[in-house]
């Protein structure tokens, strides 16, 4: 294999590749995210700096049913989402996320550095329930509850594409041989290509347990805000670089952001 086969590789191993090149599809990729509000010493401790909290200390928690998937198939994922600050700008902070397929692990480690896990989500209408649920090692860690499409946003789906294409931050630490953190950067992405196809909202109800593996339960559910459920079609390119932790010259800058901000 020449220098320049090598190079084109779009992930390991060489024969047959964990994933192929990007950038990546979704079709009818379906969410249900309950929104509620946790204690802000925790969100302010498990923020990596240079992020900083909001205001009120909110947190997303998701559950995203993906069927027709380019190049990964079809999969559940479920996961936690902190709104924070980049200097001036509110993004999104991916905490935890547990999927229960290989590819997608691989690739969102390798590429965006995204929190993966391997455990079983599920989402599914159970009567007149949207219904989520996480097991890690055959033990409920989580579970959701929304009332079914009670009520339909009204709109184009500007609010919901907008959810959508807000900016996502991942804390991507990838070690060398010598097993320093050899890459350990903030990484950003935001979704392109949305096609908004259903958006509902309606009551929600979040319950959480203690799991030493999957620490959901480490962010109380103090109050719920609301619960949103919607089905979209969309496609996930390549990041960007927000931070370098490896590079001494960057935080002054961030910190000039925030003041400007």
């Amino acid at each position: 294999m020449r220098k320049q086969d090598v190079l084109k590789l779009p992930s390991m191993p060489a024969v047959g590749p964990s994933y192929p090149a990007g950038p990546y599809r979704f079709v009818d990729r379906e969410f249900m995210i309950i929104s509620y509000e946790t204690d802000p010493e925790i969100i302010a401790e498990q923020l990596p700096e240079p992020l900083e909290p909001l205001d009120q200390a909110l947190v997303h928690y998701e559950w995203i049913k993906m069927p027709d998937s380019t190049g990964f198939g079809s999969y559940t994922e479920s996961g936690m989402v902190i709104p924070c600050r980049f200097g001036a700008e509110e993004v999104n902070f991916v905490t935890q996320m547990y999927l229960d397929d290989d590819p997608p692990i691989a690739a969102g480690r390798e590429i965006w550095g995204f929190p993966k896990k391997y455990a079983h989500p599920k989402l599914e209408i159970v009567k007149d329930t949207l219904t989520g649920t996480l097991e890690y090692g055959g033990q409920l860690v989580a579970m959701g509850t929304m009332g079914y499409k009670h009520e339909s946003m009204a709109g184009n789906g500007v609010r919901t594409t907008a959810t959508l294409s807000k900016t996502q931050v991942n804390l991507k630490v990838i070690p060398g041989v010598d097993g320093r953190a050899e890459i350990c950067q903030l990484v950003a992405y935001n979704m392109t290509d949305i096609v908004v196809k259903g958006s509902w909202v309606g009551p929600g109800r979040l319950h959480l347990i203690p799991h030493v593996n999957a620490p959901v339960a480490d962010f109380p559910v103090r109050k719920v805000i609301g619960a949103h459920h919607f089905l979209a079609d969309m496609t996930l390119p390549y990041g960007r670089v927000l931070y370098d932790y490896n590079r001494d010259d960057q935080f002054a800058t961030i910190q000039q952001l925030s003041a400007v901000g």
